[in-house]
């Protein structure tokens, strides 16, 4: 079994891989030496760049592509190790609240945080974004699943209720910063809350790559975990599964994922609902498949929206949330339909 995980792991992303060299050179830019010959100088050390082509690689197309590689896979695992713990293919990050929650709180820090800006650290304060997204997210994380608890058992039809009304508050408040924001934040609060990969930078990429080595290191091991959970919390339980442990690590760590993605990249929505999905289609519920492979999928939806993003309408740009949305919007249109008929 294991055997088998590694090797379609391992297929699938040099399939991803090899979409994104592909991405690399579509854009408005076109490179004076052609496809070919410079994906050849990316390999060789005593090559000469013409100045511009050796910018757009390495501070806009790579960059860019490195971190729709990076959010893609943290919102992905994300999605599917929170469908796993609450048992419904309802569950991700975006309808329970969790991306709404870090929007409202690094749209706090956008509006307010100039008037707190004298007291802090420099690092400290460009700092606070992501961890006032992440304690956003956090919390709205903590309260859904409060709400969502009876008799120690997740009811999934409070969990999505409670996601929805606290999906409506954050977003109330985030539309109340946004009516008393200046013109600069105002712009900011548009880039959260329609989301874009336009701000990568190699900066931002190496804090996100840690966040998300971290999170893969503590939730791609809960595959066996996840799939005692299906039996019920109490069987989990008999199999020597910690079970609150296990949930308590998968809250937090996707809280931290979420919230740095949102932190960096604005809302981007569905990718944690339709990726679990096109999986357990191929895999059933088996999560020591789904999980490993939810990092790849998700990584590869997310190169592919962003190329479509910035190609499409170039040199104009599509925020990706929107792509996203239209993407993953009639996915759960057919998951909520499928739930209804008992099928899921």
């Amino acid at each position: 079994m294991q055997k088998n995980v590694t090797a379609v792991t391992l297929i699938s992303l040099c399939v991803v891989l090899f979409t994104s060299l592909l991405t690399l050179f579509m854009g408005v830019y076109q490179f004076e030496n052609g496809i070919v010959d410079t994906l050849f100088q990316l390999f060789q050390t005593d090559t000469t760049w013409k100045e511009t082509d050796w910018f757009v690689l390495m501070h806009l197309r790579i960059p860019r592509i490195v971190m729709a590689l990076l959010v893609g896979c943290c919102l992905a695992v994300s999605g599917t190790s929170l469908q796993g713990m609450f048992k419904n293919p309802l569950a991700s990050p975006d309808l329970i609240g969790m991306t709404s929650g870090a929007v409202l709180f690094a749209g706090i820090t956008i509006v307010l945080g100039s008037y707190i800006k004298k007291y802090l650290p420099e690092m400290l304060y460009f700092s606070m974004v992501g961890i006032l997204s992440f304690v956003g997210s956090l919390l709205s994380m903590l309260l859904v699943y409060g709400m969502a608890q009876t008799n120690k058992k997740t009811n999934i039809v409070l969990l999505l209720l409670s996601g929805v009304a606290i999906s409506a508050i954050c977003g109330a408040t985030t539309g109340l910063l946004t009516y008393v924001s200046t013109d600069e934040e105002l712009r900011n609060l548009t880039f959260w809350t329609l989301g874009s990969l336009g701000g990568a930078n190699w900066t931002k990429n190496a804090i996100l790559a840690v966040v998300t080595g971290v999170g893969l290191c503590i939730l791609l091991p809960k595959g066996k975990a996840l799939n005692a959970f299906l039996l019920g919390e109490n069987d989990a339980k008999h199999l020597g599964i910690p079970v609150e442990k296990i949930k308590t690590q998968i809250i937090i760590t996707t809280a931290l994922m979420v919230g740095t993605c949102v932190a960096f990249c604005g809302t981007i929505g569905f990718i944690g609902l339709i990726v679990p999905y096109i999986l357990r289609l191929l895999f059933k519920s088996n999560y020591l498949y789904i999980l490993p492979l939810s990092a790849v999928l998700g990584s590869f939806i997310m190169v592919v929206a962003d190329t479509v993003s910035r190609t499409v309408v170039a040199p104009s740009e599509i925020p990706i949330g929107i792509l996203t949305a239209f993407m993953g919007a009639p996915v759960f249109i057919l998951l909520l339909i499928r739930y209804k008929k008992g099928k899921i």
